[in-house]
């Protein structure tokens, strides 16, 4: 069955030093006007001395460039969506590879990676690392992809009863990752190749992960507040909720906003009047609910 694409994005993108030497975030955003679909790609980079910035920067190219191959096949691109996000994957890290290779003051960079792609209500995503992607349904809001850190498994364990709240919280580690983008291999990886149905109204936060200097309650208080603003404002808005943080030890912050609109047109009234009989308080499980089955290899963010 050929579903109608009456869905539209809305989709912006902000950046912000911090407090930190340079900025080692990249993000670029590709929605082709009339196509009913799009995609992100966000980059953290890490490394500091070895050149993260030029890691994230290749990370994003070179993920764009692969997805931007089937912009025009939207359908080819859902058949083999897995494979097709695992294949722009392994493109961005045999480049990290080679520059670090050609290149010895770029030797120990890497980045993290988000990167949801959207074809019409329909959401999938690759991700590597602790760059989170997070669903706004109404004033609910749930973080969709996995987390590749110590701080993450340590969350799973605290809510299967395993850990101590006080421990996860206070552990020296937290902040290692167990998963990145470093030019060898990929230890874990979150790919979501079947699709995540989106409603009307939903929207879409990827970033790095100097956007969680905010409690994630305040995220969704914030973003449910303006939410009917353009996704501009609404990033606009986080990074001066940000700024008036004013802390000391502000990371480097991305972001990017993607408001899902479905206008009520002739070919899209049934489904969206489907859509709206549809339960907006229904969240997909959260994250921490997955199980990661491979062993850690530890990276210190810079």
């Amino acid at each position: 069955m050929v579903e109608a694409r009456c869905f539209q994005y809305d989709a912006a993108t902000a950046m912000a030093q911090g407090r930190r030497d340079r900025q080692e975030d990249a993000v670029a955003t590709l929605f082709p006007p009339g196509l009913g679909l799009g995609c992100v790609v966000l980059a953290d980079g890490m490394g500091g001395h070895a050149s993260g910035h030029v890691a994230s920067a290749v990370v994003v190219r070179e993920m764009l460039r692969a997805l931007s191959l089937h912009a025009r096949d939207a359908a080819g691109l859902e058949r083999d969506v897995g494979a097709i996000l695992h294949a722009a994957l392994e493109r961005a890290n045999d480049r990290v590879a080679r520059l670090a290779s050609d290149w010895p003051d770029l030797r120990g960079m890497g980045a993290t990676l988000v990167a949801p792609v959207l074809v019409d209500n329909r959401l999938y995503w690759i991700s590597v690392g602790d760059s989170p992607l997070y669903l706004l349904r109404g004033a609910r809001m749930a973080r969709l992809n996995q987390e590749h850190s110590l701080a993450g498994r340590m969350e799973r364990l605290v809510s299967r009863g395993l850990l101590a709240r006080h421990e996860a919280d206070n552990h020296p580690d937290r902040d290692c990752l167990t998963s990145v983008v470093l030019g060898k291999a990929i230890p874990e990886i979150d790919c979501q190749h079947l699709p995540l149905r989106l409603l009307h109204g939903d929207i879409l936060i990827a970033a790095s992960d100097g956007l969680q200097f905010l409690d994630e309650t305040r995220i969704a208080a914030l973003v449910h507040e303006h939410r009917d603003t353009t996704s501009a404002e609404i990033a606009a808005r986080l990074m001066q909720e940000i700024r008036d943080l004013d802390d000391p030890d502000q990371d480097n912050v991305s972001i990017c906003i993607v408001k899902i609109r479905q206008p009520v047109q002739p070919s899209c009234e049934t489904a969206h009047e489907a859509g709206q009989a549809q339960d907006m308080a229904a969240m997909p499980p959260p994250a921490a609910e997955r199980t990661l089955t491979r062993p850690p290899n530890l990276w210190k963010e810079a």
